[in-house]
């Protein structure tokens, strides 16, 4: 999606809005398609005081399977972004501004590469999930297992009989 900015970079006070929806259910993580609906995208360019400042603001669903439990979830999330813009950049080595020199902002990049870098690096279908038994596998959110939870590591069987 591109953004035209001319009118907001040359008048002070401007305020620019875009809304549209971004397609990535074809992007690959770790071998699961986690998009299945679009992402909902709002835009939003200002210029204040002569600092151009975009608001992305991103809402999505987004299905992985449990770290704990490996039962599928799907989760409603909403991200905001702020970003500074320039029309030229003196130092190519200045990561805080993203340089529109023709006043046209590409936002499909932008917005795939924050999402992206924003997702939870482990994934939790409940802030509590209990997980699998590590004998028998049962899974615990679901009811308790008849298991001996109390194995002892053989190669700790020694530091037991200190505790006798």
């Amino acid at each position: 999606m591109l953004f035209e900015l001319k009118s907001v970079f040359q008048n002070e006070g401007e305020e620019k809005q875009v809304n549209y929806e971004l397609d990535i259910a074809d992007i690959d993580i770790d071998g699961v398609f986690p998009f299945k609906t679009p992402l909902d995208v709002t835009a939003t360019a200002r210029n204040r005081a002569s600092l151009v400042s975009l608001e992305l603001n991103v809402a999505f669903d987004y299905t992985r399977n449990c770290d704990r439990c490996s039962n599928e979830f799907t989760k409603k999330m909403n991200m905001v972004f702020t970003h500074n813009l320039a029309q030229t950049l003196v130092d190519d080595g200045n990561d805080d501004y993203i340089e529109t020199p023709d006043f046209i902002l590409e936002l499909d990049e932008i917005v795939i590469s924050d999402v992206l870098l924003s997702l939870p690096q482990k994934n939790l279908c409940k802030s509590d999930c209990k997980g699998l038994c590590f004998v028998c596998g049962q899974n615990l959110n679901v009811g308790e297992c008849s298991c001996n939870k109390q194995q002892i590591d053989p190669r700790l069987e020694i530091l037991k009989q200190l505790m006798d």
